[in-house]
């Protein structure tokens, strides 16, 4: 089988870094796609991998029931890195030892022998700082592997196989931590196993648009437009496939922020020439939210909500739709079904595992294999503005995920007003670009205040503001002070029923970035 783009094939060991070897990889114009362990080797043999990369994870290649590949994927002549466990697997194939109960978790430095591949443009004898998370490890390389880097703790911090193009390496260089870690790859994926970079925006446009039309061939379609940029440029892109049987509906679920309705309607009839149906239903999803505080339940319970307003819609219209466009991405797929098989679900996505398990609709998700920085490109390469693009990520379920407890009118307006006064203030002292997110939650409690010297017994507001690369881990934004205490000062004054706010100062993990 041949491709116009090469290919890299990560196996997912249930690593919590295995997401970042990716992002590498596509940071490199490489295209790469995340599978579990369990491909067989027929299954990889027709996917046709340019190479193969082993990641990290939490076992021990001598636990039972541990995650496995076939040992023949390292007779079968693909470029292999096995990344810490990895590592260990391929060595433990191959007859070394792997050593049980040496815990290392943090920086070491690193010396790698000068001339190898894997680390060509490192000088004879330079050290360089490596990540490192792992309980066992290799002492010496298995027969026929030569060892090409060591630390003060680990003698072989990488090996090479003598006759084949297999490596391991027992330290993350995906992750930032790693000095030289995007070097050491970039090293993997063109001195080792010589890809090519092709897979840029405008080749993912065309071969996306090429899948769509494949996909629907002459069917209708509609899309789930919220406005947020995930799903416009989703709709964009199939719009482009298949011009005018997209419908677009727009669903003014009551969970909106301040005149967000106003702001899509105005972008997608003044400036794209797609046709949009607006949906005001707010007082059904109002309905189905009465007295519903279980986080998880909401997100069902607006996922059964939205399809049913699709599918009515749709037949109102008289598109005879089959397929419903959504802006799923790659982080939530990750956090809502485990990729790998070892690692756990995090919470249900509104786009993901929010929907019932019937659905009257074929789903078309061109977006699902990207991370966020990737689809803002995307969207510039089909033209949306700029400052469009880089609209903070807004979730499906709207407001109601960051109201704890139960949603009611005057809660959501109580909300409502505050994000606005809060957004408005970060784009006022021009930090909204430096945040990946910035989001208001109003609690489920009261706090004793006191405003115009009596006493008031009011709503306590929490703001969060992180940064991150695409949502899978990020930190607490270090707002200026005086920017803090003006939003403070502006939400208790403007917006009745508050007395109280509160800057939540977790970072991903251990927190997610919103609170449900």
């Amino acid at each position: 089988m041949s491709h116009e783009h090469d290919r890299v094939l990560i196996l997912d060991f249930g690593s919590q870094f295995t997401q970042l070897i990716a992002r590498s990889i596509r940071e490199e114009e490489v295209y790469c796609e995340i599978h579990p362990p369990t491909r067989s080797l027929d299954w990889i043999r027709a996917w046709d991998p340019a190479a193969v990369i082993l990641s990290g994870g939490p076992s021990s290649v001598y636990d039972d029931d541990v995650p496995k590949t076939d040992p023949e994927l390292l007779e079968a002549g693909f470029p292999i890195l096995g990344i810490c466990y990895g590592m260990q697997l391929i060595a433990h194939i191959e007859g070394g030892d792997v050593k049980r109960g040496h815990r290392e978790y943090g920086r070491a430095e690193l010396t790698a022998v000068n001339g190898d591949k894997l680390f060509a443009g490192f000088g004879s004898g330079e050290h360089t700082t490596v990540w490192c998370s792992h309980g066992d490890h290799v002492d010496e390389p298995p027969e026929g592997y030569d060892r090409i880097a060591s630390t003060a703790t680990l003698p072989t911090a990488a090996f090479r196989a003598k006759d084949r193009p297999i490596y391991g390496v027992q330290f993350h260089p995906e992750v930032a931590h790693t000095d030289r870690g995007r070097e050491i790859i970039s090293n993997f994926l063109f001195e080792v196993a010589g890809c090519r970079s092709t897979w840029t925006a405008g080749a993912f446009i065309e071969d996306t648009i090429e899948k769509i039309r494949e996909q629907v061939g002459d069917s209708s379609v509609i899309c789930g437009l919220s406005g947020g940029v995930d799903s416009s440029v989703a709709a964009m892109l199939v719009h482009r496939a298949i011009g005018d049987r997209l419908t677009c509906i727009f669903v003014d679920h009551g969970l909106l922020r301040k005149n967000e309705r106003d702001q899509v309607e105005t972008m997608f009839r003044s400036h794209y020439e797609m046709r949009l149906v607006v949906e005001n239903v707010a007082d059904l999803f109002l309905e189905d939210l009465a007295g519903v505080v279980d986080p998880e339940a909401k997100r069902k319970a607006i996922g059964k909500r939205f399809i049913e307003v699709f599918d009515a819609a749709a037949k109102r219209e008289g598109t005879g739709a089959r397929f419903l466009v959504q802006g799923t991405l790659y982080p939530d797929v990750i956090e809502s079904v485990s990729v790998g098989g070892p690692s756990v679900m995090i919470k249900s996505h509104h786009n993901v595992g929010g929907l019932p398990d019937e659905v009257p609709f074929d789903l078309v998700e061109p977006l699902k294999e990207l991370f966020k920085d990737e689809v803002r490109q995307v969207g510039r390469e089909l033209g949306l503005p700029d400052d469009f693009v880089k609209r903070h990520p807004f979730p499906g379920p709207g407001l109601a995920i960051r109201i704890l407890g139960e949603v009611t009118n005057e809660r959501l307006a109580v909300l409502r007003e505050a994000d606005a006064i809060y957004l408005d203030e970060i784009r006022a002292a021009d930090l909204y670009d430096e945040i990946w997110q910035a989001l208001a939650v109003l609690l489920p409690v009261r706090s004793v205040g006191v405003m115009g010297d009596a006493r008031t017994y009011e709503n306590v507001l929490a703001l969060r503001a992180v940064t991150s690369r695409d949502g899978m881990t990020a930190d607490w934004y270090q707002f200026p002070n005086e920017v803090l205490r003006r939003i403070s000062t502006r939400i208790i004054n403007e917006v009745e029923g508050v007395n109280r706010v509160t800057y939540d100062v977790s970072s991903k993990p251990p927190a997610t970035i919103e609170w449900e």
